[in-house]
């Protein structure tokens, strides 16, 4: 028997609220990839694990908000536990080692496709591991040609997420990389579900409770909520993040000289070295004075030779 699937139980409530929590996941991944490749210090690791940590939580969140409206409406839907937590854990780490290569090997075109790839299939495999841990009175089966659609959707998505964490560096842009990354990644969460057919067990129709899998899922969407709202106090509070470079380390813009216009002359700003041309007792070049070398000055009473 068929079983009839709704992912939409409470309307547009979970999609919207499954999109905004992957668009923070990836705003917090961008935005410390971006600190820890923009600012070499010792802290290089620590951003990249927090930005990795940000992006897969973002993402298991999101398939779980999203997860609170799929029902079966002849039976109830449970989870289990310890693949549900597998799930996360697996998205933490793909996603860390895609960051982690892009972070210490470079902005490289093979780095971004192979770190893509590696972070795209561990968005799928959390999926398709979250989607395991299901439980049911029957059996789950996925159309092939939609879940490889899926998965290429991931791969392509992470890819465009790490080429964004490397080459966007305003607030403005990160947030609107972070809003295509989110609807990406939403995209390939429904563009999977999509592929989902239910076959029950037995010919006996039992209305389902959706209120069950609400119950199982919210508490456990409970800590990775907490730990994305900390890492965007942490983000917030670090002013290299929000504001990017302080104008005394930007290099100085130069303006364009015009024939006839004298140059304007440098002040050296503090801590800057002077001009050695500048130095006591230092004259400029071209403007002898009085006890030049290459020019002798007459002295007093003393009748030059010159005619």
């Amino acid at each position: 028997m068929q079983g009839t699937v709704d992912g939409f139980s409470y309307g547009l409530v979970t999609p919207l609220a499954a999109f905004l929590m992957a668009c923070l996941g990836g705003a917090l991944g961008l935005r410390c990839t971006t600190r820890s490749l923009r600012h070499h210090d010792s802290f290089k690791a620590g951003w990249l694990a927090l930005g990795a940590t940000s992006i897969g939580t973002g993402i298991w969140t999101m398939h779980f908000i999203a997860m609170m409206g799929f029902s079966v409406q002849q039976a109830p839907v449970a989870y289990d536990r310890p693949l549900t937590f597998a799930s996360l854990g697996v998205a933490v780490l793909m996603v860390g080692i895609g960051i982690f290569i892009v972070g210490y090997r470079g902005a490289t075109a093979l780095t971004l496709v192979t770190g893509g790839t590696i972070t795209g299939l561990g968005v799928a495999t959390m999926h398709y591991l979250g989607m395991a841990g299901m439980r049911l009175q029957g059996k789950i089966e996925y159309d092939t040609l939609t879940v490889a659609l899926s998965v290429v959707i991931a791969v392509v998505a992470a890819t465009a997420a790490l080429w964004a964490a490397v080459s966007v560096h305003g607030f403005l842009a990160s947030l609107g990389a972070s809003l295509v990354m989110g609807g990406a990644v939403s995209g390939m969460h429904y563009t999977a579900m999509a592929a989902v057919s239910v076959h029950l067990h037995g010919t006996g129709a039992r209305p389902g409770t959706g209120d069950t899998a609400t119950s199982l899922l919210l508490p456990m969407l409970i800590g990775p909520a907490v730990f994305l709202i900390l890492a965007a106090v942490v983000v917030m509070f670090d002013p290299l993040l929000v504001m990017g470079d302080p104008d005394w380390q930007r290099p100085a813009a130069r303006t364009p000289h015009r024939p006839g216009v004298p140059a304007p002359r440098h002040v050296p700003s503090y801590g800057e070295p002077a001009n050695w041309t500048a130095r006591p007792g230092r004259r400029p070049a071209g403007r002898a004075g009085r006890g030049s070398p290459g020019r002798s000055v007459p002295r007093a009473g003393h009748r030059s030779q010159d005619w």
